[in-house]
């Protein structure tokens, strides 16, 4: 019987935002319009802002070192 090898493991990380109300609102909203969860949505466009800024060059990519973790 072969064991499963598992070369690379991505964790999702957690991380707390405080928006003002209208934002979470708005946020709610949009969420529910498209028919997904809150949190979901906000972490995508969280994940297309950093994509975008790092298109547009405003800010260093940190490299990968050795053991594959992100310098700081």
């Amino acid at each position: 019987m072969k064991g499963i090898q598992v070369v690379s493991e991505s964790v999702s990380k957690r991380i707390y935002v405080t928006l003002p109300d209208t934002v979470h609102e708005d946020l709610e909203g949009w969420a529910e319009y498209q028919g997904r969860p809150t949190a979901n949505l906000a972490a995508y466009l969280i994940e297309l802002g950093i994509r975008e800024a790092k298109d547009r060059g405003e800010f260093k990519i940190r490299q990968a070192n050795s053991d594959g973790k992100r310098e700081k």
